[in-house]
């Protein structure tokens, strides 16, 4: 399957530019490329960080009474969250010092 995206990538004119810059490119150039891209899940990380606090405000303000059961759910989703976003730091170190 991937000889074949292959091969239609080739005989498409994006193809061969693709082709031409990915011949030309610098192993370091790849290596930053990599690594910029990996880190994107750091923006996603920061957004579901913000979803979950806001989310808290919310529900808090409906339920005052069940205010610090919702902080433990609340903090367990800040953890699980934030381990996404030391998963892809974590992916982008790997490419850039360990290959």
């Amino acid at each position: 399957m991937d000889i074949y995206i292959y091969e239609m990538l080739l005989n498409s004119r994006i193809g061969i530019y693709l082709s031409y810059c990915f011949r030309h490119m610098s192993v370091q150039g790849a290596k930053f490329i990599g690594a910029g891209i990996a880190t994107v899940s750091l923006a996603g990380s920061g957004i579901g960080i913000g979803i979950v606090f806001s989310s808290l405000i919310t529900a808090v303000a409906r339920n005052p009474s069940l205010a610090k059961q919702l902080f433990v759910y609340t903090i367990l989703g800040f953890a699980l969250t934030e381990a996404i976003a030391l998963f892809g730091l974590m992916v982008g170190f790997l490419i850039l010092f360990g290959f």
